[in-house]
């Protein structure tokens, strides 16, 4: 009896001690420890308030070995040139590799003229190629720029025409409002800003999209405008002239006053090619079209 007595008391603990070590089973945690922390051998991560230290530069974060790293990719920058067409003024644009001497960089841009699209479209340039300029620096909104004493020569109309693409093309950046010309250093008049010079604007402009480039369905039209009741037409032409779409609009000004527009337009093509988006005014008189700019484009189809 005692054999017996002792054999089952060894048997419940034995279980005791084996129910001791097992899993939790009711599904509680237990009170927070409140001893010391443990030790750097088990420490447990940081908590989410602390912020992990980024990993160090082409490096992996938890074995410290270089990585291949991927080349970032190329950045660019565009910047809006001023040509002119007819004795006015016309912008486009440049995508240029990135930098931070924008100004400089659409001078130098402005300098190298017209491509041969937009020449085909008539564009040209008052400012003759290789002018040279220096940027004396950009100071309260005003940027001053020297240019060689042949700048200023061939009469007024052309001086002026050359004049009024540096200031329409300086101006483009936030931290230039007006421009101080100078010849060989020395001043030439008071800083100039664009409504010095807005005369020389055609009575339609047209600054999206620019000569070649490539649109989609439906396509951006926008620029500024002077035009009767502030109404401004348009109409895309595919590569026969054919007509695939028209659409009109109102100027935020107009009959006396410039005002800006913009529109978008949707069109349907089965295949890309060459195409022309053609903006004009519609004459009270007689309904011709008239002060009409052409820009051309390529269409990408749209089914």
């Amino acid at each position: 009896m005692k054999r017996l007595l002792a054999i089952l008391t060894a048997a419940v603990t034995t279980a005791l001690t084996l129910s001791a070590c097992g899993p939790d089973r009711d599904g509680t945690l237990g009170p927070a420890p409140t001893g010391a922390p443990p030790s750097q051998a088990t420490a447990a991560p940081p908590p989410a308030s602390q912020p992990t230290p980024p990993p160090s530069p082409g490096g992996s974060a938890s074995l410290g070995t270089p990585s291949a790293s991927t080349p970032p990719a190329a950045r660019t920058v565009t910047v809006q040139v001023w040509l002119t067409r007819a004795g006015t003024i016309v912008p486009t644009r440049r995508v240029r590799p990135h930098t931070v001497a924008t100004s400089r960089l659409a001078l130098a841009e402005l300098v190298a003229g017209p491509t041969r699209a937009e020449v085909a479209a008539g564009m040209t340039n008052a400012v003759s190629p290789g002018t040279s300029f220096t940027i004396a620096g950009i100071s309260g909104g005003v940027a001053t720029v020297s240019f060689p004493p042949a700048f200023y020569t061939g009469g007024r109309t052309v001086a002026r025409l050359r004049q009024a693409q540096v200031v329409y093309t300086l101006t483009q950046f936030p931290s230039v409002s007006r421009v101080a010309l100078q010849s060989a250093g020395a001043p030439v008049a008071a800083p100039v800003r664009r409504s010095d010079y807005a005369d020389l604007l055609a009575l339609i402009v047209v600054s999206d999209p620019v000569v070649g480039q490539r649109v989609s369905s439906p396509v951006t039209v926008a620029g500024t405008a002077n035009v009767f009741e502030a109404t401004v037409s348009l109409r895309l032409l595919d590569a026969s002239g054919r007509e695939i779409a028209t659409r009109f609009t109102t100027a935020t000004c107009g009959s006396g006053c410039r005002g800006s527009w913009s529109l978008s337009v949707p069109y349907r093509l089965a295949r890309a090619q060459r195409g022309t988006v053609q903006v004009y005014e519609v004459s009270a008189e007689d309904g011709s079209s008239q002060h009409v700019v052409d820009v051309p484009v390529t269409l990408s189809a749209a089914p």
